[in-house]
C-alpha cells in the first residue's frame, strides 16, 4: 500500500511530465479553459466603436454625429451661466444656498 503523500506527489509529477511532453493540460480536458474561438478581452477593449448613443436622449448616432455632438457640448461648457438662467432663478438658488448654510448653524430654521 502506497502512503497518501506519495500518491499526491506521483500524480503531480505525472501532470508535470504530461505538460512537458505536450499533453493537454488538466483544465483543458475538463473544459475549464476558454476555447480557441473566444476573442480575448484585450482585443475587445481595443475595438473601434462605429456607433454611439447620445448623452442627451439616448438615440443611436454614427461616429461622426457623436463627435459633432461632443464638440458642441464642449463649446457650451465655456459659456457663462448668465445666458442660460434667468435672474429670478439665480436669486432663488442663492437664497436656497443661504438657507442651507443657516440650517447648519441654526437647526430650527424652517
Amino acid at each position: 500500500m502506497v502512503p497518501q503523500f506519495l500518491r499526491l506527489s506521483l500524480s503531480g509529477a505525472s501532470a508535470v511530465l504530461g505538460m512537458l511532453w505536450g499533453a493537454a493540460p488538466l483544465g483543458a480536458q475538463q473544459g475549464l479553459l476558454p476555447s480557441g474561438t473566444d476573442i480575448p478581452e484585450e482585443v475587445l477593449r481595443a475595438e473601434i466603436y462605429t456607433e454611439a448613443r447620445s448623452p442627451m436622449d439616448g438615440r443611436l448616432l454614427s461616429a461622426a454625429e457623436y463627435a459633432e455632438l461632443e464638440e458642441t457640448l464642449s463649446s457650451l461648457e465655456n459659456l457663462p451661466a448668465e445666458g442660460f438662467v434667468s435672474d429670478e432663478v439665480r436669486e432663488l438658488v442663492g437664497l436656497l444656498r443661504l438657507r442651507q448654510i443657516l440650517r447648519r448653524w441654526i437647526p430650527f430654521v424652517p
